[in-house]
């Protein structure tokens, strides 16, 4: 499947932030729930925010109150703003695109955020 591409990750100081963006040609990101995941080494994947087509939005615990999932139309792009970054949320995050007929995943952007 067409794969959507993530890119905006680098090094941060905690308590920095941090937005991510999530894009792909041959995807329409309007009409699929979005989700952001996470991974570290030696890690489970964690799922941390989904957007659906209709905008809403849900947040895992880890993350609620300092990440902001959103939607460009416009752009057929999602974004990731990352704020009140901590050293946990060090890992490679993933976009993930699902629907009836599409389960997609991007190669991943990594984020380091040191103490």
């Amino acid at each position: 499947q067409v794969q959507p591409v993530e890119s905006g990750g680098g090094l941060v100081q905690a308590g920095g932030s941090l937005r991510l963006s999530c894009a792909a040609s041959g995807i329409i990101f309007s009409l699929n729930p979005v989700g952001w995941y996470r991974q570290a080494p030696g890690k489970q994947r964690e799922w941390i925010a989904t957007i659906t087509n209709g905008r809403t939005t849900n947040y895992a615990d880890s993350v609620k109150g300092r990440f902001i999932i959103s939607r460009d139309n416009a752009k057929n792009t999602v974004y990731l703003q990352m704020n009140s970054l901590k050293p946990e949320d060090t890992a490679i995050y993933y976009c993930n695109v699902r629907g009836p007929s599409i389960n997609s995943w991007g190669q991943g952007t990594q984020v380091t955020v040191s103490s």
